[in-house]
């Protein structure tokens, strides 16, 4: 019995709706990511990226639970002395939801270029309205 290493050519990509409201971050993150990478797939193989889309919907509405809102910190840096800025999680949400729910998949896919391809397929709008709807979508429930 030989084991059989799907092909380039051979996968085939679903693009997936997710509705982020009233669902807790990290639980939600990590489902995505699994969609990201495959394996959810029969044919998973970890050295091809052989994901699916994800549109990610709502995601002004995403739940946090504990203290989080007021002691999670994200940071960014310019390069430059001094120019470490951060931002709490309540903040965040505020102002950029959708870098949120991407900060939080992008934390669980690989740290190479395979990671960086399959971040690509992800896309987070803070409203329920996305430009995806010619792809057809199917809603995935989480």
């Amino acid at each position: 019995m030989k084991t059989y290493v799907v092909k380039e050519g051979e996968i085939e990509r679903e693009w997936y709706v997710v509705d982020a409201e009233g669902k807790t971050l990290g639980r939600l993150a990590s489902q995505i990511a699994r969609i990201l990478m495959g394996k959810h797939k029969p044919y998973y193989t970890p050295h091809l990226d052989t994901g699916d889309f994800v549109v990610v919907v709502n995601a002004d509405k995403i739940r946090v639970t504990g203290r989080k809102l007021d002691q999670k910190m994200y940071y960014r840096y310019s390069g430059y002395p001094s120019g470490l800025k951060s931002v709490t999680l309540r903040r965040q949400l505020e102002t950029h939801p959708d870098r949120v729910i991407w900060a939080a998949v992008r934390n669980m896919l690989p740290k190479n270029k395979l990671g960086r391809v399959m971040l690509k397929k992800l896309k987070v709008y803070a409203s329920p309205d996305h430009p995806h709807a010619a792809q057809q979508p199917k809603p995935l429930d989480l």
